[in-house]
């Protein structure tokens, strides 16, 4: 199956660990701006990936110019842009409101943004897949959220966050399916140039923005190690495993599969005392079957 669909298993495997990382982050969200917890997060994640470079010996493949600077675009966008919206959406909104937008959203945009730069046409049968999963992801997370609520001033600034980062996500995901697909860079190393691009944006927002913001922000040990686990599962991981599938299978449908995250976060937080009702039970299985069309042959 792996060896089949790598790209599809890459973005299923990469959406639980969003889930799981969603859910450390919001527990430390409310007390860290999200730019600054976007950049410790980023700091982070390059020291992880460093480490892999030096461990699996994995050398630079050479890029032109051009490339280099559209992988960096795509860090900009999705990370330092995308994740920091998605942060501040989080903040305002929850994990599901903020996941249904962008998780709605972002699949869509990645699908048009595609077939504009790249040309990619998807088949009847993927499209089908891409609509069921969505209306499944959509259908579980309406169900779990009172949106007549959403009527302050803080709770539409949630929302145009979470706009922004479903179009952030969608876009960068399609620059950097451009450039794994147009050049032999390792995704391990695609992903430090991402990361790179969203780190030095986000140093430079600071820079001109945040003045002291970094040194007033004060961590503890506890909100440190859950920052510390959510980046080593959600940005180290999941962002490995989200460049290896925009390699081997269409922008659409990894990003599609990518949104799947708040369907592994039903279980995590019954876990965590939360009740699931029938309603919510009938939208996992009809994202299960949308899943399921995607990984028909064609």
């Amino acid at each position: 199956m792996i060896a089949v669909f790598p790209g599809e298993i890459s973005a299923l495997t990469a959406a639980f660990l969003w889930a799981v990382a969603s859910l450390l982050f919001q527990r430390a969200g409310p007390n860290i701006p999200p730019v600054v917890l976007n950049l410790y997060k980023g700091l982070i994640a390059t020291g992880f990936l460093v480490v892999s470079i030096w461990f699996f010996q994995q050398s630079w493949r050479p890029i032109s110019m051009e490339m280099a600077v559209i992988l960096i675009l795509s860090g900009i966008i999705g990370i330092g842009i995308g994740d920091t919206a998605f942060f501040a959406s989080l903040n305002r909104l929850g994990e599901r409101r903020t996941l249904l937008i962008v998780e709605i959203l972002a699949p869509p945009i990645a699908v048009v943004a595609a077939w504009l730069s790249l040309s990619e046409v998807l088949s009847i049968t993927a499209a089908l897949g891409i609509i069921v999963t969505i209306s499944g992801v959509a259908w579980t997370l309406i169900d779990r959220t009172n949106y007549y609520s959403i009527s302050s001033k803080f709770h539409k600034r949630g929302i145009y966050f979470g706009v922004t980062s479903a179009t952030c996500q969608g876009v960068g995901a399609v620059l950097s399916r451009y450039v794994l697909t147009e050049t032999d860079i390792l995704p391990l190393w695609s992903t430090v140039v991402r990361i790179g691009g969203g780190m030095v944006f986000l140093i430079c927002w600071l820079s001109f923005t945040g003045h002291d913001i970094v040194n007033r922000v004060w961590i503890t040990k506890k909100m440190f190690v859950t920052v510390f686990l959510a980046t080593f599962l959600g940005t180290f991981l999941g962002l490995f495993l989200q460049q290896i599938s925009l390699k081997y299978t269409t922008a659409g449908i990894a990003q599609t599969l990518l949104a799947t995250s708040s369907l592994f976060i039903i279980p995590l937080v019954v876990l965590r005392g939360e009740k699931v009702n029938f309603h919510s039970i009938c939208g996992v299985i009809l994202a299960l079957f949308g899943i399921g069309i995607l990984f028909i042959p064609v």
